[in-house]
């Protein structure tokens, strides 16, 4: 009996021990972000409403468009790079219920999670906590549809900046990619990857990109051979994708689109980024003048030796990616802005950690504040939105499938059923605050009960369709909206018009209406306008493509909604 108590020590320490190695393991941690993620689009899942929901719908109707064989950017205008749509699209066939803001943020996965792979399989050659601490921070911000800035007080899941995050996470494994991987064939076919995913994402993305791939040669992580080897790579898959479908010509025209339409100093910009993300700008530009002191401090020899030697050190990184992340960010209304710094920051406190000058403890610190408060924003709004989706109550939201799978505090959903009646009611009033060039309130998208009314209003449009339909025994085969978005194709399963854009904004993001977009509109059957409530966003729609309303019957379709037919 002496020899059993031993032997039990033993294999318990033994257990202990695996435990530990496993959880210490990357494989163990992608596994599990894997079946979370399986998990999350296989069940049908009801989240917290957030603010700005109604821009996941855009996706939805980019989905729809490419089930019905169009093709972004030739055969409707989008305001970003085809590879999200698809990417959706290709996740939405597997997981058809999948709650649309999940499905949506992760959509990127399938390229970045593979690529991560990669980066931690290699790093993990030399050191595994390296790689654990380059794969964890990933995970945690692909993991939901959360923003680092909030746009509205009560928690709930953002429905916008999918792109944007889908950039920044991309941007992330570029950047650990640029400092971590040694090998150098390796490095330039991720490099080929990340660019080529970032300009079909999104083409400030890929310019961001560019800077640091740039930076990378001149710090002498990248020979000139190299990037020119990764930049053939990227050209020849565009070269041999333009040749089959001719969407890289268009989606640069798009893009030339795009700059006429969105003009303005780029200064203001910046400093707008500065305010709203000084928790991390603040602590950054503190943390590089820290750097440069230590720099002058070591003596660093003023040469081209010496310039090399600090452009390679983490504090020219630091330098030039929060110089290329600020520029991304002026492009952008929101997302998980600045993670990735988090792979430069790692390299600052491997070289700081055991060091017991005064200096270097002054860098730990300022390093953490860099990275920390990110970590905690984002787990803490996570959390915020989880813990206060227990007590939310669901809307009636029958005909919307997924796309109606929300749930807020009961006394909004109240509110937002009321106010559905009175904006119908009350018609003349908010036409007035058009005429004044006023919303009904100065952040009315952001703010959840009016996206839970757009949700109840769409209800109303598809019930009231299928009542007309029913009632005139005629189907309306296609369909355009009035609106910033257009779900009643993809939630009646109808035919898209062609060569009209999706995430209608005349004056940021949709161009001027030409003979293809009047010749796509012509072939709807019925054009659905929104009243409730009116808005100047909607007003503007309607006056950009009044010239398609000519000839058509003017239907009164339902209390928020009126129908111009094609007779």
């Amino acid at each position: 009996m002496d020899g059993v108590e031993p032997k039990r020590a033993r294999a318990g320490h033994g257990l202990a021990f695996g435990m530990l190695r496993l959880i210490g393991s990357p494989v163990f941690w992608l596994s599990a972000f894997v079946a979370f993620v399986l998990a999350g689009l296989a069940l049908p899942l009801r989240l917290p409403l957030g603010p700005n929901y109604w821009d996941t719908a855009v996706y939805l109707d980019a989905v729809q468009r490419i089930r019905m064989g169009q093709v972004p950017s030739i055969d409707f205008f989008a305001p970003v790079g085809p590879l999200g749509y698809y990417l959706t699209t290709g996740l939405e066939a597997l997981f058809p219920q999948a709650q649309p803001m999940l499905l949506v943020n992760w959509a990127v996965l399938p390229v970045a999670l593979p690529l991560l792979a990669l980066l931690t399989a290699h790093v993990g050659h030399r050191s595994r906590a390296q790689a654990l601490l380059l794969l964890l921070p990933f995970l945690l911000f692909a993991s939901l549809p959360v923003n680092l800035h909030g746009l509205y007080p009560m928690p709930g899941f953002d429905g916008y900046g999918h792109y944007n995050r889908h950039v920044s996470l991309l941007l992330y494994v570029l950047i650990a990619a640029l400092l971590f991987v040694r090998n150098r064939r390796l490095l330039n076919g991720m490099v080929a990857a990340l660019m080529l995913a970032l300009f079909l994402v999104k083409i400030t993305g890929a310019v961001t990109g560019t800077i640091l791939v740039g930076y990378a040669m001149l710090a002498g992580r990248m020979r000139i051979r190299d990037v020119a080897v990764a930049a053939g790579l990227v050209l020849v898959v565009l070269a041999v994708l333009d040749l089959a479908t001719g969407v890289v010509r268009a989606y640069l025209a798009d893009i030339l689109t795009l700059l006429g339409l969105n003009t303005g100093e780029l200064l203001p910009r910046f400093l707008t980024v500065a305010s709203v993300k000084f928790n991390v700008v603040g602590p950054g530009l503190l943390l590089l003048a820290v750097l440069a002191f230590a720099a002058w401090r070591e003596r660093v020899p003023f040469s081209l030796a010496g310039l090399r030697a600090l452009l390679a050190a983490p504090l020219g990184w630091f330098a030039a990616a929060l110089f290329a992340l600020t520029f991304f960010e002026t492009q952008n209304t929101g997302s998980l802005e600045f993670i990735g710094l988090w792979p430069i920051v790692l390299l600052v406190l491997l070289g700081s950690w055991g060091r017991r000058d005064r200096l270097s403890q002054v860098v730990l610190v300022l390093a953490l504040a860099v990275s920390l408060p990110t970590a905690l924003i984002f787990t803490q709004r996570a959390a915020r939105a989880a813990l206060g989706g227990l007590s939310y109550t669901s809307l009636k939201l029958p005909d919307l499938g997924p796309l109606g799978r929300v749930s807020l505090k009961p006394d909004i959903a109240e509110r937002a059923v009321g106010m559905l009646e009175h904006y119908a009611g009350q018609q003349e009033s908010y036409r007035d605050l058009v005429r004044r060039n006023l919303l009904p309130s100065y952040i009315l998208y952001s703010e959840i009960d009016y996206q839970a009314t757009w949700l109840l209003e769409v209800q109303q449009g598809v019930t009231a369709l299928r009542a007309w339909e029913a009632a005139n025994k005629r189907r309306l085969e296609s369909l355009f909206t009035l609106d910033f978005v257009d779900p009643f194709n993809y939630l009646l399963d109808r035919r898209p018009t062609p060569n009209t854009p999706i995430g209608i904004d005349p004056r940021r993001s949709t161009p001027d209406i030409d003979q293809p977009t009047l010749e796509g509109l012509n072939q709807a059957d019925a054009i659905l306008e929104p009243k409730c409530p009116p808005t100047t966003a909607r007003t503007a729609i309607t006056q950009h493509f009044a010239e398609a309303l000519k000839g058509r019957r003017l239907v009164a379709l339902a209390p928020c909604w009126d129908m111009y037919l094609k007779e």
